[in-house]
């Protein structure tokens, strides 16, 4: 019986397009561990039409931009709505690791009121990924009672 949801994949997936998937697939494996499943180059055997990658048990898909199609780069349009929140073993490492890889750091790494430990970076085409290891449980009003804190905190410094 053919899945409707295939074997590996969640419910949403993720779909990036780069303008060099070649070099995002190369950065994301060095920078997050991931692995390459699949990969269909462009029709000029160029490119990438489409590419699969895993990093932990997520898949993301990559393509390059075509211009045939109306999504676009956020190198193309300086930036990006929409970005990643990587859950890993030991952020610290994680962070450290992209960074090395040429992502550029966004905030350094510290533990937030909800429970995580987070640091923010920027990868060479123009994705924020928000690592972070789950460090507390906390109960929903532990968390209020953190984003009232942190939420002071912030109003102080303005």
């Amino acid at each position: 019986m053919i899945k409707p949801i295939p074997e590996g994949f969640h419910t949403v997936t993720p779909y990036v397009v780069l303008k060099d998937s070649r070099k995002a697939i190369e950065f994301y494996q060095k920078a997050f561990g991931a692995e390459e499943l699949f990969l269909m180059p462009g029709p000029d055997g160029k490119g990438v039409m489409h590419a699969e990658i895993r990093i932990g048990d997520s898949i993301i898909m990559l393509s390059d931009e075509n211009p045939h199609d109306p999504c676009k780069s956020a190198e193309s349009i300086g930036g990006s709505p929409v970005s990643f929140y990587l859950y890993v073993e030991h952020v610290d490492e994680a962070f450290a690791r992209a960074i090395n890889a040429g992502a550029s750091s966004m905030m350094p790494v510290q533990e937030m009121f909800w429970g995580d430990r987070i640091g923010a970076v920027k990868d060479p085409f123009g994705h924020n990924w928000t690592l972070a290891t789950h460090t507390k449980d906390l109960t929903a009003e532990e968390i209020e009672l953190g984003a009232k804190a942190a939420f002071s905190q912030m109003s102080c410094k303005k």
